[in-house]
């Protein structure tokens, strides 16, 4: 990594953790220099990495500015931001839940069509996982089964993009599983939704597996709203 670079990660993490918050300007390039003990030239290399994803932007006379983060054009830096944010955020966790139920429900819908038996086998064996961690309140152990019976039936969709696009999202994914699945009702109520969408994909039917799809996601938003965001 070179010292642009360096300085480029330093400067978006004082951004992420509120020291540089939007709207406001960083330092002038000079002090930028003198703070971080590297050249003028490296400070401009380094505004300019920002200024690529528009996480900051350059006011001509006035100074370099912070961007909020959904001017950002990047997708890595957004997440990072949201993990860096507290769980507490209603709109981080909302947002994610619209973002699986977007994917989810075209995957499961394709899944229907293209699993094989393996498919299914490895499926049934994932929420054997969740109901014997349900039984024995293992939150770490619900959470990585959960996590993989959603990436199995996008793996079974038979397109290779889909699991691809949620690896950026991959700790935002864990931290919020396991803050909902902290909640014994929440456990329960996914363990019955997870069941649901296993026996329609055993149907081989596409309408049948997109509907228990999305009760699963509404149900998912609904316990965050009632468990975790109002309580």
């Amino acid at each position: 990594m070179s010292l642009s670079d360096e300085l480029a990660e330093t400067l978006f993490g004082s951004i992420i953790d509120g020291t540089y918050p939007p709207g406001t300007a960083l330092p002038p390039e000079a002090e930028l220099a003198e703070l971080h003990a590297v050249s003028r030239l490296t400070v401009r290399e380094a505004v300019r990495e920002l200024r690529v994803p528009n996480i900051v932007r350059i006011q001509r006379g006035r100074g370099t500015y912070v961007n909020p983060p959904a001017q950002w054009t990047a997708l890595d830096p957004v997440i990072r931001a949201a993990a860096a944010t507290p769980r507490s955020s209603a709109a981080i966790s909302e947002n994610l839940v619209d973002a699986r139920r977007l994917i989810e429900v075209g995957a499961v819908e394709l899944a229907a069509a293209k699993r094989t038996e393996q498919d299914l086998e490895q499926l049934r064996e994932l929420l054997r996982d969740m109901r014997e961690a349900v039984e024995t309140a293992d939150v770490e152990r619900f959470v990585e089964a959960d996590i993989a019976f959603h990436d199995t039936v996008m793996r079974a969709s038979g397109n290779v993009f889909l699991p691809l696009m949620f690896e950026p999202f991959g700790r935002l994914l864990v931290e919020g599983r396991r803050e909902t699945s902290a909640v014994p009702e929440i456990r329960e109520n996914a363990l019955a939704h997870h069941a649901e969408v296993l026996r329609a994909l055993e149907t081989g039917d596409p309408a049948v597996a997109r509907k228990a799809m999305e009760d699963h996601m509404s149900q998912t938003a609904e316990d965050l709203r009632t468990h975790v965001l109002d309580s």
